[in-house]
Parts: C-alpha cells; sequence; structure tokens
C-alpha cells in the first residue's frame, strides 16, 4: 500500500451511528480534537441502530467497527448478545462516566449515554394554527376523530418513536410492558382508523408535513428540532401521561483491533466538551451535566430536564424477549 509507513502511524477508528445531522455534528465539531489529540482518524459507518447492530453481529469475531452508538432498547439486546466489549469486564472507569446522569449509566457500566431524549408527541404548527387547534396535550389526543387520515405513525417493528407511541397507549387501556393485549385490541377502533400511513422511519417526516398530509406523530425534542432549522413548521407537545426515555447509547465493541484506543474515544464522548459541541452543532441533549449549553442549547436542555420529571423508562428485557412477536402481531393485524 502506497504510504505505508505514514498509515501505519495513524490509527484509524471506525464508529456505527446514524447518518444526517448526528454524522455531520460528531464529524465536523467533535472527532477533529479527538483525532489531533491521539493522532488518530474516527471514520463514521452510517446507519440506523438496527442496521449498525447487524453489522456488528455479522462480523462478531472479527468486527469491522470499533465503537457503536445504539438506540437504547437495541443496546440492551447488544450487551446481551456480547458485543459490547465482553459480557466479563466493565467499561473502563474514567471521570466522565461518573459524571454523566445516573440513567445514562447501563447495567454494569457495558455501555453509556451519549445523548439524552424522549418521544413525545409532535404536530404540524402551521396546520393547527389554520385549523384553529389547541396543541395536543395526551397520547390519545392521537385516537381524536378531527385527525382522520393526519396521524402519521412510524411502525413499531422497526421505529423506537413507534414502539414509545404503542407502548403508552397500551398502559392508557390497562396493559404494561410485559402485557400489550389491551393495546392490540384497541388500537383499531381508536388510532388505527386516523392513521394516514405508517413509515418505516422519520425520514419521511419533513415532506408529509410540507405537504399537508402529517398532522400529528411521535417524536423527539431533538428530532423537532432538526426539523426546525430546516424550516419544517413543526413543535413538540408533553404528554401529560410522559414521555418516554430514549437515549442513545455508545459502546466499545469486543474482540475489536484497538480495544485501548476505543477505550479513549469511549470517553472523550462523555466529556463536557464534546458534548457542548454536540449539543450546540446536533441539538444532542448532553448526558454529562457538566458540559456547557448557550443560547438555544441552554432551552434545550432547560425543557429537557424539566420533561425528565413526567418520562418514563420502559422495561427492555421485557421489551426485547417479546418483541419478535408483538413485532409479527403488528405487521400481520396493524399495518395489513
Amino acid at each position: 500500500m502506497a504510504g505505508g509507513a505514514a498509515s501505519a502511524q495513524t490509527k484509524t477508528l471506525y464508529i456505527g451511528m446514524n447518518g444526517g445531522t448526528m454524522e455531520k455534528a460528531y464529524t465536523q465539531y467533535v472527532f477533529p480534537a479527538f483525532e489531533k489529540a491521539y493522532g488518530a482518524k474516527v471514520v463514521v459507518v452510517p446507519g440506523t441502530s438496527s442496521d449498525i447492530l447487524a453489522k456488528a453481529q455479522a462480523n462478531k469475531d472479527r468486527p469491522q467497527m470499533h465503537v457503536m452508538f445504539l438506540d437504547d432498547g437495541i443496546m440492551v439486546r447488544a450487551i446481551g448478545m456480547g458485543l459490547c466489549l465482553c459480557l466479563c469486564q466493565k467499561q473502563k472507569p474514567n471521570p466522565s462516566l461518573s459524571e454523566i446522569y445516573p440513567a445514562a449509566r447501563f447495567k454494569d457500566d457495558m455501555a453509556s449515554g451519549v445523548s439524552l431524549g424522549m418521544t413525545g408527541l409532535a404536530y404540524n404548527a402551521k396546520m393547527f394554527k389554520e385549523k384553529g387547534w389547541a396543541a395536543p396535550t395526551s397520547w390519545m389526543d392521537l385516537a381524536d376523530p378531527k385527525f382522520k387520515g393526519k396521524v402519521v405513525f412510524q411502525s413499531m417493528s422497526s421505529s423506537s418513536f413507534g414502539l414509545h407511541g404503542f407502548l403508552m397507549f397500551n398502559r392508557i387501556q390497562g396493559g404494561n410492558d410485559k402485557n400489550v393485549e389491551p393495546g392490540f385490541k384497541a388500537w383499531p377502533t381508536t388510532v388505527g382508523p386516523n392513521v394516514l400511513e405508517y413509515i418505516p422511519s422519520s425520514a419521511k417526516l419533513s415532506e408529509m408535513v410540507q405537504t399537508g398530509e402529517a398532522a400529528i406523530f411521535p417524536l423527539t425534542p431533538t428530532a423537532v428540532a432538526a426539523l426546525k432549522t430546516k424550516g419544517i413548521p413543526v413543535e413538540y407537545a408533553p404528554p401529560k401521561e410522559g414521555a418516554v426515555v430514549l437515549m442513545v447509547g455508545q459502546c466499545v465493541i469486543a474482540n475489536n483491533s484497538e480495544p485501548e484506543l476505543s477505550q479513549k474515544l469511549a470517553e472523550f464522548l462523555l466529556s463536557p466538551l464534546a458534548q457542548a459541541n454536540v449539543l450546540q452543532y446536533g441539538a444532542q441533549i448532553p448526558t454529562n451535566p457538566k458540559a456547557p449549553a448557550v443560547g438555544e442549547g441552554a432551552t434545550q436542555v432547560a425543557d429537557i430536564n424539566k420533561w425528565m420529571k413526567t418520562a418514563i423508562t420502559i422495561d427492555w428485557e421485557s421489551i426485547n424477549a417479546n418483541r419478535p412477536a408483538w413485532n409479527a402481531r403488528w405487521n400481520k393485524t396493524i399495518e395489513r
């Protein structure tokens, strides 16, 4: 290989994470400082949490990535599959790990949260204003007849937003994270008739808001902020029953070729500096309360801290055990 000597001195770490806004913020405003400090190169492997998990699993014996970002529920699965370091050791203790919110520390410190969020409701502010509608206040607003043909719902089988929305609806019907019978039973006569389309991810939402197709849908404050920066007329509404905690976690991948440097990267990504930059440039809410927040970021952090007081943390171990069966039932009876 040409330039082999120079290449040998520069170690490359591959990190799996969502593309788009998140990738851009980390690539431009976070990784360069780490690369300079450690003489390394960080390359993003973009994809959804499910994509990244599938890649990590397929290359379990010879990983092609060093660190991965996954939504919290999928991270719990990854830990259970032995993909995060090995299950006999913890992520190395570091100062930043001890600074982050307790809720951002996964069981046995096998992974750590890099950004904090929650799934609540979002709505088309332009449409609501034109119709004279008040902002939504409850998950049950999804079943309001005035939204017939105007609800857009992410598929439960492919999206955390959809899963969260359904689980909160199920709770209101009397179910819990182990028993979803009430939710499945009530959906076809309540929310179901209002749904215009079940979409696999939130990527299509901006178009559907602009065309006036989408009035209300489950989404996070972070995603709402990202849409607003593009001029899409959306607002976030915290449901009175509580939003669902949605955290992006990171873990160092087991058996990777650069375990020490990977640990250094994971530690760096929890630092106040890294988290402040990704808040400012990517609207990712810090899990490290020492991260300085200014301007719009300070408002976002204050709002999240307020909403966290009523936020719901779901039982991922029970959900992951049952989710394949739920997904099959959802695809057969709801999205048929």
